[in-house]
């Protein structure tokens, strides 16, 4: 009995002894860690990715030989989110957003955005071989007839019922929220402003907003408004409204209590607030050709191209409206610097009382360039003082928990979706570090990307 016991001990042995080594699709290993959290940088960490997931993130010796990527001396990150886009052909701008790592977008409204258009836009988004963001979006959008941005963008692809709905009363508002509410949404898009620039429309009336938000909430939905000043911020905040998906134009008077009142009512709602302060710069681009020389602008879009777009009439449109910027900031020069110091200032006091403050570019109109400009946009922020730790979580882990899919995606950690950007260049030495691009990942497959 002993004897047969000694050769069963002996067999097991063995066989631990020549168990396989454990086996994933690969590794990425000694990398230097930013995951999207806040949390300081990791260094010389492995990341472990299975089934499209990240398994683990660890530091233990690498038992693997095979499917192994060095990544000493390179930056990680998850991959970032544009919270704010359009495309009119997404078969075009979706290799762009990959390719400068941006692997999750939310689309509120455009004026192709049929549900049909919708639905073909979420299947490439599933998949993984040819390069496409995944899609989050809104209902297409609730404004008037005759009004934005209608009125501002006029196209012939704006088709009442089918890419835009107007209100003409409170008592429609119930059966078209209905209606979009058999869709996969995230909830409403509720166009409030009065346009962007002059002459401008009027604003959507104060009671649609609060029937808009009272009918969202019966189907567990939330509002998006589209605001882009001051009172149209607090029209939204008075109706009850989550979500907001421009920081742009708006100008919070901190010593205005209904101002800071509205802030803490974002906070309290647990909604969100997108930046999209590239739309500025975006309109000044016509009188700064040499911004359309960069490099890595010119991966994705080549300069010849560009300065197509360079009419006179785009040179007067930004000519006009760099007079009103210069009017309205008391300035006789424009200065990038200056320009959105107090705009970062005020997003950062929003981001340290708790406002989830989410990056996003408007991209899709002119000079507003699908991937590149979510670059731009936190070039800007870090122009303005603010710590690249932090512009990396708006874009990331921030922007996931704005479209509800904090438990998948906006880091990296084990159990998440391994949508990741491997930099050859440290990010928190210099935001611009963000586009030094080795590899970008969606579900733990590499992407193609430009060369």
């Amino acid at each position: 009995m002993k004897h047969v016991s000694l050769l069963l001990l002996i067999s097991l042995a063995l066989a631990c002894s020549t168990t396989e080594k454990p086996s994933y699709d690969f590794i990425i290993s000694n990398v230097n860690l930013i995951d999207g959290t806040g949390a300081p940088l990791q260094e010389k960490v492995n990341v472990i990715v299975n089934g499209g997931k990240i398994l683990s993130v660890d530091t233990n010796p690498i038992r693997q030989e095979e499917n192994v990527i060095d990544g000493t001396g390179k930056y990680l990150i998850p991959g970032l989110f544009d919270c704010h886009v359009h495309t009119a052909d997404y078969e075009e701008d979706f290799p762009k957003l990959i390719h400068y790592g941006i692997t999750s977008v939310f689309i509120p409204g455009g004026s192709t955005v049929s549900n049909e258009y919708y639905a073909k836009m979420r299947a490439r988004g599933k998949q993984d071989s040819v390069p496409a963001p995944r899609v989050f979006h809104t209902s297409q959008h609730f404004t008037m007839e005759g009004r934005h941005p209608v009125k501002t963008y006029a196209s012939s692809n704006w088709r009442e019922g089918e890419t835009i709905f107007f209100l003409r009363d409170t008592a429609q508002i119930a059966r078209l929220v209905k209606q979009v509410a058999q869709f996969p949404i995230l909830g409403i898009k509720l166009t409030i402003e009065d346009g962007p620039s002059p002459p401008f429309v009027e604003r959507i009336p104060q009671e649609f907003i609060d029937k808009t938000v009272e009918e969202a909430a019966k189907y567990g939905l939330e509002v998006y408004a589209h605001a882009s000043d001051t009172e149209e911020f607090l029209m939204a905040i008075r109706g009850g409204v989550q979500n907001h998906v421009h920081f742009v134009g708006v100008d919070i008077d901190w010593g205005n209590d209904e101002h800071a009142d509205a802030v803490n009512t974002v906070i309290e709602r647990k909604g969100s607030w997108v930046t999209t302060l590239i739309i500025d710069k975006s309109f000044l681009y016509p009188l700064h050709p040499e911004w359309m020389e960069e490099p890595k602008l010119n991966e994705a879009y080549p300069e010849a191209d560009l300065k197509v777009l360079i009419t006179p009439q785009s040179v007067t449109k930004a000519n006009r409206i760099a007079e009103l910027t210069k009017l309205d900031y008391g300035i006789d020069t424009i200065n990038l610097k200056d320009l959105f110091l107090p705009k970062v200032a005020d997003i950062q006091r929003c981001l340290d009382m708790g406002v989830n403050m989410v990056l996003g570019t408007d991209a899709g109109n002119d000079f507003n360039f699908h991937g590149y400009s979510l670059h731009e946009e936190m070039q800007l922020l870090a122009l303005g003082g603010m710590d690249p730790i932090d512009i990396i979580k708006m874009g990331t882990h921030n922007a996931a928990a704005m479209v509800h899919a904090a438990d998948s995606l906006g880091t990296i950690e084990a159990g998440k979706l391994a949508d990741m950007i491997l930099l050859d260049k440290n990010p928190l030495d210099q935001i611009e570090n963000t586009l030094a691009i080795d590899m970008v990942f969606k579900n733990g497959k590499t992407q193609n990307r430009f060369r």
